[in-house]
């Protein structure tokens, strides 16, 4: 086998791998190349050779990572960038500058993910971002399609479906048939993993070639069969990163779920097959490793080493493929990665593959091998992000296997869905990507290895059954709903005997104003905590620091966050069982008992939600994202149910 070296600067060496992972104080490979990429593109995203910017999949790749390394450090530099950068192409109404949708090309739909998370934020002019994703998905609906009803990947490559076009299309498909209610979509998402499945694979291998002609009047076509000619790497990479990501979105109970990963579990040890034992990396073309000229290729390794990975944790496959994630990580560490005035660098991506055109790729052997090489080529620095991400949070994950439920019973507020425009429960929801959801709160349990749930009725010892983690957060008065769920003796008496039986319960009120508090202490007097009737904290406008609290210094719950946002509180009054945990001019702000085998954590304000925590409003001092990190990582911890 034939490498192409890249020989990394004279800071950088084979132990960045290890320094990566294994220096706590370091910061994240993730992080470290995401800030690269803005030092390259700090106001618009140029791809390739170009000299201006345009509506592209490699912007959309992008603006993905940077919301992954958004959720993972709460630095809002990185939503900043998401918006400036679609705000470039983004009109008041909706239209998308530089988009053409008679083009019919599914490369110019994997933008629509960023469209779909601004749509869902609380934003200046979301409805603009609401309109593009609109349009966007109206070109699916006329999208020229096979006989068979595949999505040509492009007006221009008539009959014809690459491997490309299923991320390019179906994640944000599955996205969108989720956020606007559209469930219809999945069977059409389904479909198109199906065809590619059926005619991409090949039955010796179980390598999926490029593309297919179901008209076979390609040259690259077999005439028999349609199929191209080879397995080229970020074809199979990009078909990979597609199945983990339409998962994400595919409803729990919709009938083609179960064969979406049974393609995964198919396709993983395929990949192990074909790693390169040494490398720990993938060849350009898969299955001819050896031949002269083929060399280890960066974008679609780490393509695969994003999706072993992500498939682990999501439990789509045994834990054994984490081994081989690693060691491909590793690899991209030691072969592709370089340090150049104090920044990242990737080096060893291909530029481009693709299949006719002028002048005409033949998909031969040796077509693949005349695409250059690139540096920073955005097709690689993407999906190293990703993979980085998933790397990190493996690492991370300090509780696997425990379930982490939010109540939707006792607070059960409803409003109308700005997308799909259907009734839906709010306020505090893991869903809710809004200011008063606990999207981003939920996505940090979720790093740490738990499962998020919801529970939608009174607590019974069947509902809790399997919770590890119990969060009760501001019970609606009748102000906020008609007909609000109150807490009563019999919850009372479940809850106690669930912590006493081991369970770690959360129990956040609000201020005396919009929090029903005299039946919610019912519950909380059980573990000696009472929520009294005050106010603390009362923020004027924008003097956040009349709602600081300060957190002790490397305490049992808060070991990095020192101080914390906490505004219109109800403090509390504290007996046995109960100790303080957080004091403040004398009153106590946050409480813990330990009951049993169980432990409870009460504090006067639901604080960590997302306008609080996910860096967007409040000023960097107020560590909000860090603390809630130590606080479900500590209620993890806790938990002592078996």
């Amino acid at each position: 086998m034939s490498f192409r070296p890249f020989l990394l600067s004279g800071l950088l060496s084979a132990s960045l791998s290890t320094q990566a992972q294994n220096t706590p104080a370091a910061r994240p490979m993730s992080q470290r190349m995401a800030d690269a990429f803005i030092s390259w593109h700090p106001d618009s995203i140029l791809i390739g050779s170009r000299k201006t910017a345009r509506w592209d999949y490699e912007q959309g790749l992008m603006l993905k990572a940077l919301e992954r390394v958004w959720q993972r450090t709460g630095d809002a530099r990185y939503f900043i960038y998401i918006q400036k950068d679609l705000d470039q192409f983004v009109r008041p109404d909706g239209s998308i500058r530089t988009y053409k949708l008679d083009d019919y090309n599914l490369d110019n739909l994997t933008t629509g993910h960023a469209l779909l998370t601004l749509s869902q934020l609380s934003v200046p002019q979301a409805e603009k971002y609401q309109k593009a994703a609109r349009l966007l998905r109206q070109q699916l609906e006329t999208q020229p399609r096979t006989k068979a009803g595949g999505f040509w990947h492009k007006k221009v490559y008539p009959n014809q479906m690459w491997l490309d076009g299923l991320y390019m299309a179906e994640p944000f498909y599955a996205e969108y048939s989720q956020a606007f209610n559209q469930p219809a979509g999945f069977d059409d998402i389904a479909k198109q993993f199906a065809l590619i499945e059926k005619n991409l694979t090949d039955p010796k291998t179980g390598l999926k070639y490029h593309g297919y002609d179901e008209s076979r009047e390609q040259q690259w076509a077999n005439k028999t069969t349609g199929q191209s000619a080879n397995f080229w790497d970020r074809g199979l990479g990009w078909y990979a990163m597609a199945l983990v990501d339409v998962l994400d979105y595919f409803p729990q109970n919709h009938p083609q779920r179960q064969q979406l990963i049974q393609n995964v579990q198919r396709l993983a040890p395929v990949l192990v097959k074909y790693q390169d034992a040494t490398a720990g990396t993938w060849a350009l073309v898969m299955d001819q490793a050896a031949r002269k000229g083929n060399y280890q290729e960066a974008s679609g390794s780490s393509m695969f080493v994003y999706f072993l990975q992500k498939g682990v944790r999501m439990g789509y496959l045994d834990k054994k493929y984490a081994a081989a994630a690693r060691k491909g990580y590793d690899g991209l560490l030691k072969q592709f990665v370089a340090e150049e005035n104090g920044a990242l660098a990737f080096n060893g991506t291909v530029s481009v593959g693709g299949l006719g055109g002028k002048p005409y790729r033949d998909g031969s052997f040796e077509y693949y091998l005349t695409e250059p090489l690139r540096k920073n080529d955005l097709k690689g620095v993407g999906p190293f992000i990703l993979a980085s991400v998933e790397m990190e949070t493996a690492a991370s994950a300090v509780c696997t296997g425990k379930t982490v439920a939010v109540d939707n019973y006792f607070n059960h507020e409803l409003r109308k869905n700005a997308l799909s425009g259907q009734p839906e429960t709010w306020h505090y929801t893991w869903d809710d990507r809004t200011h008063g959801g606990f999207y981003f709160w939920g996505q940090q349990f979720r790093d740490l290895g738990a499962q998020t749930a919801t529970i939608r009725t009174a607590p019974t010892a069947a509902a809790l059954k399997g919770v590890d983690v119990f969060i009760i957060v501001d019970p609606d008065t009748r102000k906020e709903t008609p007909q609000p769920n109150f807490v009563q003796p019999a919850d009372v008496q479940v809850l106690t005997k669930w912590v006493k039986d081991g369970g770690t319960l959360v129990l956040m009120a609000n201020d005396t104003s919009n929090c029903e508090i005299p039946r919610f202490n019912t519950l909380t007097r059980a573990f000696g905590i009472e929520f009294l009737p005050l106010n603390l904290n009362m923020v004027k406008g924008s003097e956040f620091e009349q709602g600081r609290v300060n957190l002790p210094a490397g305490g049992p719950v808060f070991k990095i966050a020192k101080s914390a946002y906490i505004k219109e509180l109800a403090p509390l009054d504290v007996k046995a069982p109960a100790t303080p945990l957080v004091q403040m001019s004398g009153h106590t702000i946050i409480a813990t008992a330990k009951v049993g085998k169980g432990t409870v954590l009460a504090v006067g304000d639901p604080w960590l939600y997302n306008e609080y925590v996910d860096g967007r409003k409040i000023p960097a001092s107020f560590e909000n994202y860090n603390a809630a990190r130590d606080l479900a990582t500590w209620l993890l911890q806790q938990s002592g149910r078996k």
